[in-house]
C-alpha cells in the first residue's frame, strides 16, 4: 500500500497485530467517528492494536482533498495519531487489491436500524446499487474489517455499527 507521502508500505509490518482497517472520509456524517477510532488506538496500541486509515473519494466525493490537506484535518480536528495511507478506491475496476480481499472475507453485514444516519444509507446507496444488500461492495466511507493477529479478517463492520460492540471484539483479540 502507499503511505500518505506516496511510498510503498508493506502490510507485513502490521504481522502479529489486531487491525481495525478502515475507509474514512473527511467530509461525512460519519466523520466524526474518527474521535472514537483515535480513543480505541490509544486505549489499545500498547497492547498491539493499529487502525489503519484509507481515505477514499467514492460516496459522495466526501474525501475530495489532496492528502496534505486530508491529514492536516485528520491531526487538527481529531489528534489522529494512527498510520493514515495514500486516498485509494475501494470498489470498481481500480478498487486496491487489499479491498478486493477484504470483501471476499466478509461480506456486507447490513446497517443498524437504531442510527441515525440509517435512513440517509437508506436512501443513498440504492441509487449507486440497487442489490447492494446482495453483494459485498462497500456501500459507504468508514466502513471497517477487523483483523486479528493470524491475519484473519474476523469481523467486518459498517458505518453503522457501534464503537463498543467494536471495542468489545478488539479488547477480546489483542488479549489472545
Amino acid at each position: 500500500m502507499l503511505d500518505v507521502e506516496g511510498k510503498e508500505v508493506s502490510l507485513r509490518e502490521y504481522e502479529g497485530k489486531v487491525l481495525l482497517i478502515n475507509n474514512s472520509a473527511t467530509e461525512c456524517g460519519f466523520t466524526p467517528q474518527y474521535d472514537e477510532l483515535q480513543d480505541l488506538y490509544e486505549k489499545y496500541e500498547k497492547e498491539g492494536f493499529v487502525v489503519l486509515d484509507f481515505p477514499c473519494n467514492q460516496f459522495g466525493n466526501q474525501a475530495p482533498g489532496s492528502m496534505e490537506e486530508i491529514v492536516s484535518f485528520c491531526d487538527s480536528t481529531y489528534g489522529i495519531t494512527f498510520p493514515i495511507f495514500h486516498k485509494i478506491r475501494v470498489n470498481g475496476p481500480e478498487e486496491s487489491p487489499l479491498y478486493t480481499y477484504l470483501k471476499s472475507q466478509k461480506g456486507f453485514q447490513g446497517f443498524d436500524e437504531t442510527h441515525p444516519l440509517t435512513p440517509m444509507l437508506k436512501q443513498a446507496v440504492p441509487m449507486m446499487d440497487p442489490d447492494y444488500e446482495k453483494n459485498s461492495d462497500i456501500k459507504w466511507n468508514f466502513t471497517k474489517f477487523l483483523i486479528d493477529k493470524k491475519g484473519n479478517v474476523v469481523e467486518r463492520y459498517e458505518p453503522t455499527a457501534d464503537m463498543l460492540l467494536i471495542e468489545e471484539r478488539v479488547d477480546y483479540l489483542v488479549r489472545q
